[in-house]
């Protein structure tokens, strides 16, 4: 009986100041909304700069990272041994990865893993005319490469698959062919660090929109590059692997580096900056959306506190005619639940609003065309519960003042 007459009281005291009502719902409203902008956009930047990074970075990395020990000089072999070393020459140690076929078959198969591909990675110096720069001249596997970088797409000029029938052609960067003066079916000439020189036509160019990549970087066919370093078919300096979820490496990497005698790098291990700034920005973003939940909390709180004092002969009343504390409880925290589902529905559309709009804000920057935003699911779930708990705590403690009201001193003024 009491439960639907307490239903029945807070719709009135719902009703009969509308103008109340709407404010307090209006602070949830914007809490939500602010925080479903913030966390949508913060979670746009993230994944934007991911995108540029792993345009030319591996979820996970095989390379040689030399001798385990660190040291190619002398090795002690009996513990107990005295080894007095005089005009120690350092021993040249082999670089690259000489058994890749049983690697790549070993990596076929993991199941997280989404594609791999091999390279043979040089050291040069691109040489046009008179203009030499430092760079780097990769040897790709053109298939794979694209499957795990998606290539193909960043081609400006030239088709990305020409490169697995021209031994002589080279792709280069946007920044490296402006530097150069190179244009297409110009030459370029390539001089490893062992001496070794060789021309290459300009069959394409390409643009990653990360400028260190574009300045320094080619491709060639990953045999023209073995016959460029004169190593077998086997050779390779590098493995790069693409993962179903890039933030999940670490299984990965515990289930294959002791089949794999080299160096296996996830991601994040090679740029701790990366993942730094990626959660400084998670944790900023969530910190300024809390506390504007909190704020709007506050609000709940302090309207709540004025209806209760404004009610508060009604409030004598109710338990004069046998309310107990508890249903005045109910009363006053149905109505703050009420404004915490409502403001928390209005805020959640305005949110995905607001995000949408600023999603078309113009933004011309590293390949953007607009301001980054997401819209995952998650995150307006959240903002709906962290909107109602704010609301029910502020909606409680009023409440429960209200509950404690003796009505025989009220009633006597």
């Amino acid at each position: 009986m009491f439960n639907s007459i307490n239903n029945r009281i807070s719709q009135v005291h719902l009703t009969s100041d509308v103008k109340q009502t709407i404010v307090a719902m209006l602070g949830v409203t914007f809490g939500i909304s602010m925080y479903i902008f913030m966390t949508g956009f913060m979670s746009g930047v993230n994944d934007t700069q991911a995108d540029l990074a792993f345009s030319a970075l591996a979820h996970v990395r095989i390379y040689n990272d030399g001798p385990a020990d660190n040291s190619n000089i002398a090795k002690k072999v009996f513990p107990n041994d005295i080894i007095n070393v005089r005009n120690a020459k350092v021993i040249k140690y082999t670089d690259g990865i000489k058994n890749s076929t049983a690697i790549l078959a070993t990596l076929a198969k993991q199941k997280d893993i989404t594609g791999f591909t091999s390279q043979v990675n040089v050291n040069v110096f691109f040489k046009n005319a008179g203009n030499k720069v430092n760079g780097v001249v990769s040897g790709v596997d053109v298939t794979n490469e694209d499957k795990v970088y998606g290539s193909s797409k960043h081609m400006i000029q030239g088709n990305w698959n020409e490169l697995k029938y021209r031994s002589d052609g080279i792709f280069v960067g946007v920044e490296l062919a402006r530097v150069l003066g190179l244009k297409m079916d110009d030459n370029v000439n390539i001089l490893t660090s062992d001496g070794v020189s060789r021309n290459y036509k300009v069959i394409g160019v390409f643009r990653t929109d990360v400028f260190s990549v574009d300045k320094s970087k080619a491709y060639i066919a990953i045999n023209a590059a073995r016959q460029l370093l004169g190593v077998n078919q086997d050779y390779v300096t590098d493995i790069q692997i693409d993962m179903v979820d890039y933030n999940n490496t670490q299984p990965l990497i515990d289930n294959i580096k002791s089949l794999i005698p080299y160096k296996v790098e996830s991601w994040q291990m090679g740029n701790q900056q990366l993942v730094a700034g990626s959660s400084l920005r998670d944790t900023i973003a969530r910190a300024v959306s809390l506390t504007i939940l909190l704020v709007a909390g506050f609000g709940i709180y302090n309207i709540m506190n004025m209806t209760i004092n404004q009610k508060i002969r009604e409030i004598a009343i109710l338990k004069a005619m046998g309310f107990s504390g508890s249903d005045v409880t109910k009363i006053f925290l149905t109505q703050a639940i009420i404004i915490g589902i409502l403001g928390g529905c209005v805020g959640m559309v305005l949110g995905y609003i607001i995000s949408r709009l600023v999603n078309r804000v113009k933004f011309e920057i590293a390949g953007m065309h607009h301001l980054p935003m997401t819209y995952y699911p998650h995150n307006y779930i959240l903002a709906f519960m962290f909107g109602l708990i704010t609301t029910f705590v502020a909606g409680y403690l009023p409440a429960h003042k209200a509950s404690k009201i003796d009505p025989v001193s009220i009633l006597r003024g």
